[in-house]
């Protein structure tokens, strides 16, 4: 499993990346962890002949740590799809991770999908709409238009940005389709959230306000399960707390706080 490498002493940390299918733009935390942790940051396993599923990417982490020296009950901080692919994988492996830490974490129940949905469109002014339709109508591969659009959700689920650059390394379309067929086949048959509720170490969800996944309708669809976990909102912050210009700070002293106390 492809890794990037940060920071020699400190907590270890390892860091999901959400899409699914969108590797590499985790790395702008990774290099503030880097000064007081050590770090690995997985590109998760891309589509191939045979379906991608939850249980592979699972699986791929477990063989992560399993395999690394670098790695020994490392925290896992997880973003947006990566947050609900720690949970899943806490889910089945918890004594060999510390902590979990789940940044603008998806949704686990179609209430919660229709809200984001519905947030979303509300925001989709005419200059929002005629992006979308542009990057629609391009004529590039499906790869990139999800990089596209990864930029595009960027600016729509954010409250006030810093100037950033894209770090999203390739995107795997099929890999993303494959992935979140079978995320939501495992919540329609039952097991998630369900099957979190074996889930006994510290546990904290940091979201932004402004985020349109509704971060405290997924905290209580996920409190009855894993009742150890906290919650930490911020204003003025949506879906990327580390880019937003009035939560970076807050957001990497709460971080640091917990991988301190829980890593």
């Amino acid at each position: 499993m492809e890794s990037r490498h940060y920071g020699l002493t400190g907590p270890q940390v390892l860091l999901i990346h959400g899409g699914p299918g969108a590797p590499g733009y985790m790395a702008t935390i990774a290099k503030v962890l880097e000064k007081s942790c050590r770090v690995v940051e997985p590109m998760q396993r891309r589509s191939s002949q045979e379906p991608l599923t939850v249980a592979k990417h699972v699986a791929d982490l477990r063989e992560l740590i399993t395999s690394s020296t670098r790695l020994e009950k490392p925290a896992m901080v997880g973003h947006s799809w990566g947050a609900m692919l720690a949970l899943a994988f806490a889910a089945k492996h918890s004594n060999d991770i510390s902590c979990l830490v789940l940044i603008g974490c998806g949704t686990f129940d179609t209430v919660s999908r229709q809200h984001l949905e519905r947030m979303r469109k509300d925001r989709l002014d005419d200059k929002f709409a005629r992006h979308m339709q542009q990057i629609m109508a391009n004529d590039s591969t499906p790869d990139e238009r999800m990089k596209a659009m990864g930029g595009f959700y960027l600016k729509l689920d954010s409250y006030k940005l810093m100037p950033v650059k894209d770090d999203i390394l390739s995107c795997d379309a099929l890999g993303h389709d494959e992935t979140w067929q079978d995320m939501i086949r495992l919540q329609t048959k039952g097991e998630f959230p369900q099957s979190f509720s074996s889930i006994d170490i510290p546990t904290i969800m940091l979201h932004g306000a402004y985020d349109p996944h509704p971060g405290k309708m997924i905290y209580e669809s996920l409190r009855h399960y894993i009742p150890q976990l906290t919650y930490k909102e911020w204003p003025a912050c949506g879906h990327y707390p580390w880019l937003e210009i009035e939560a970076r700070e807050k957001f990497f002293t709460t971080l640091h706080e917990w991988l301190s106390q829980h890593a």
